[in-house]
């Protein structure tokens, strides 16, 4: 496709895979994690950060490196919040929702308990969930969005190498999917507040 640069939009991926990837390929590879990182390690101001994720991304403990290479006196509490996925899939995660909520509150407790003042939000589902997790920790706690930090951090990039598109230009997307074209529509549709039937196909990935 002639792509400039790749994004890994997925936590669990840049923990585990970003690094191999970056040795196949000689464009910019670029993951959520160091942006999101360096974000919380700006944020906090008692230096105690949250961390919720997939048990991959938690297990990794990348997070807390990345931060502590910013900032050594950080402490950071991970904890791995597997239903949180499921609940965004299935469209249960707005306010009032008494499923999503039971469940964040009992997820975040550990974290409320710790005195934490920034919390990431590791997955790059669980953003959908901003208002639910925000009203249970308080006004009081930072939350950083690792996707939308990652965005202005790929804009950052290729701006320095001159490859940002010209301004008013308008872009356009595709999707390819290994998976269901069905299954992906519904749940990028319900991500990106759009319709992106139109714009999927599906591949066989055993080609590549």
């Amino acid at each position: 496709q002639g792509v400039k640069a790749i994004v890994i939009a997925c936590n669990t991926a840049s923990a585990c895979a970003l690094e191999t990837v970056r040795q196949e390929l000689d464009i910019p590879i670029i993951g959520v994690i160091y942006a999101g990182a360096r974000t919380a390690a700006e944020a906090t101001h008692n230096g105690k950060i949250g961390v919720i994720g997939t048990e991959a991304t938690i297990r990794s403990g990348i997070y807390t490196r990345e931060m502590q290479k910013l900032r050594p006196d950080i402490e950071v509490i991970g904890k791995p919040c597997p239903l949180f996925v499921p609940l965004v899939e299935n469209g249960r995660f707005r306010p009032g929702d008494v499923v999503a909520e039971t469940v964040a509150t009992e997820y975040l407790e550990p974290f409320q308990d710790a005195g934490v003042d920034t919390l990431v939000l590791g997955c790059t589902h669980y953003p959908l969930l901003t208002e639910v997790i925000g009203n249970c920790m308080g006004p009081g706690v930072t939350l950083v969005n690792v996707g939308e930090k990652c965005a202005c951090r790929v804009a950052e990039r290729l701006g320095g190498m001159a490859a940002l598109a010209e301004p008013g230009r308008r872009g356009e997307s595709r999707y390819y999917v290994s998976d269901s074209v069905e299954d992906f529509s519904r749940l990028a549709s319900i991500f990106l507040r759009q319709d992106v039937a139109a714009e999927v196909t599906q591949v066989d990935i055993w080609r590549y």
